[in-house]
């Protein structure tokens, strides 16, 4: 696999509605290509066709669907400020200065200033479609992050300054909104009718090139490829083979109705350009997502409360399972819905709401475009015995009311996984106790500091820590600013790092 999808790049790809095609070219100059079977013979020239529900064949056209939905979609230029790898200098205006001198003290006298860190503009690009009349657009999380300005271009070639609405890292989606009314809003596709094989066109910005529109089909359904890089994560990507590139990321995949499909997201390519692999994120995501920070400026997601895996057939032999497709429950978490409503583990998820599961990108699906307090029908195969469970989604924090976007964690701002430091490894250390990173994703540790996974916190704001309970009362009484220190298993002395929480 990773042979295969050598550098996945963030782009834009393409869609299409379910039709088949019979593509009719002239052969060694001849002016017709006749299509049948010896009766009402058709004559052709270099032509393509489709053949309609009622069987009847018509010429394949894109021109009428380009014009209509190229005027929704926009080119984005994003700007973000980014710093020198200078050391940090003392500055009394930095509300992080109080931090810094803590560690490493308060210059004496008239001794020399390191000069500060030199400051410049880094630009990118991408695409995005406009999905309301009164301004609101939506692209890809990746397109927009960190950016401190962000330029919205339309077909007509008026610019505008976006605000940032709300972003959606677990799905790389944000949503944006410009000041100006009576905009083309591409209207949304059904998610149920797209399929395998059906003509699609990707529109976007591709290096840089307003209005781009190619053609394709979709080519698979319900990927995952592990390029979303948060520990929340859904992928069920539409893989489509419209030719798409660097600068389409944001950009619209519509089917033949001129209906959006999906959000033209990512490439596989050893090259970093078009290789004929290209991947969107499903409407149906992107309907939820946008419609929650919308509603209620944050996402609300719904969980099982399991820990799943794809069934192959080492698993098959391995548990003696009876079924071949599905998704494996590994193990249920402490706080399960799931759980409570019956499931075990062992068990293997078939369906979910009369939709077949296949493999985990199937269930992310399905259960990510619901909210906590939903109910869905989840049927599993238990020892070759079919069961159905009705079970009700719950939230991160185990229950199932819907959150406000003031009750966002701060554990879920830091964007990292943690867990106690056992006794005999802080033995080995020397020290009392701790927290250790396992795993870091999209979040304030990332993005803010250098920390690697196995770092282990041992006190957070001059205040001991032992334990991932109290790391999280002591954040949730800081305010802005956070001193944390600590030790890696490997590397002498301790380390201090500073960050700032979200307000």
């Amino acid at each position: 696999m990773k042979k295969f999808l050598n550098i996945l790049i963030p782009s834009v790809l393409g869609s299409a509605l379910t039709i088949g095609a019979f593509m009719i070219f002239g052969l060694n100059d001849r002016p017709e290509v006749v299509i049948g079977n010896n009766e009402n013979l058709v004559p052709a020239h270099r032509a393509v066709y489709t053949v309609k529900e009622d069987g009847e064949l018509v010429p394949l056209d894109f021109t009428g669907v380009s014009k209509d939905v190229m005027s929704s979609v926009v080119h984005i230029t994003s700007t973000k400020e980014v710093s020198g790898s200078m050391p940090y200098s003392f500055d009394r205006r930095n509300p992080m200065e109080e931090f810094f001198r803590h560690f490493y003290g308060k210059p004496e006298g008239n001794a020399p200033q390191r000069p500060a860190p030199k400051k410049f503009e880094q630009k990118g690009t991408g695409s995005g479609v406009i999905i309301s009349a009164d301004g609101y657009i939506v692209t890809n999380n990746h397109v927009i992050d960190q950016a401190s300005e962000i330029d919205v271009t339309l077909h007509n070639n008026e610019v505008y300054k976006a605000k940032v609405v709300g972003t959606d890292p677990s799905t790389d989606i944000a949503v944006l909104q410009i000041k100006s009314n009576d905009l083309p809003a591409l209207p949304l596709g059904d998610p149920e009718s797209v399929e395998v094989g059906e003509w699609v066109l990707a529109i976007g910005n591709p290096f840089n090139l307003d209005a781009t529109v190619t053609a394709g089909i979709v080519s698979a359904k319900g990927r995952n490829i592990n390029i979303i890089d948060d520990q929340s994560a859904i992928e069920a990507f539409i893989q489509t083979d419209a030719a798409i590139n660097p600068g389409n990321s944001g950009g619209a995949l519509v089917n033949l109705n001129g209906e959006l499909i999906g959000i033209n997201t990512a490439i596989a390519s050893p090259t970093g350009s078009y290789a004929g692999y290209g991947f969107a994120i499903p409407v149906s995501i992107v309907n939820k997502v946008v419609g929650d920070i919308m509603q209620y400026g944050m996402v609300q997601r719904g969980y099982l409360g399991i820990l799943i895996r794809d069934i192959n057939g080492e698993l098959v032999e391995a548990e003696k399972l009876k079924v071949a497709e599905g998704v494996y429950v590994d193990s249920l978490m402490e706080t399960s819905a799931a759980g409570d409503a019956g499931l075990k583990e062992g068990d293997v998820i078939t369906s979910i709401n009369g939709v077949a599961v296949k493999k985990t990108a199937d269930l992310l699906e399905q259960v990510g475009i619901h909210r906590p307090g939903d109910e869905v029908k989840v049927i599993v195969d238990r020892s070759g015995r079919e069961m159905s469970f009705d079970v009700v989604l719950a939230n991160r924090k185990g229950t199932s009311e819907i959150l406000a976007s003031n009750e966002m964690e701060v554990m879920d701002q830091l964007g990292a996984t943690f867990k106690d430091l056992s006794r005999s490894e802080a033995e080995k250390l020397g020290i009392d106790g701790g927290v250790k990173i396992e795993s870091l994703s999209s979040g304030i540790l990332k993005s803010q500091t250098q920390l690697k996974p196995g770092f282990i916190i041992t006190a957070v704001n001059n205040q001991e820590v032992n334990s991932v309970e109290e790391l999280e009362k002591i954040l949730e009484k800081s305010d802005g600013g956070v001193l944390m220190e600590g030790v890696y298993k490997d590397y002498p002395g301790k380390i201090y790092v500073a960050f700032g929480l979200k307000e």
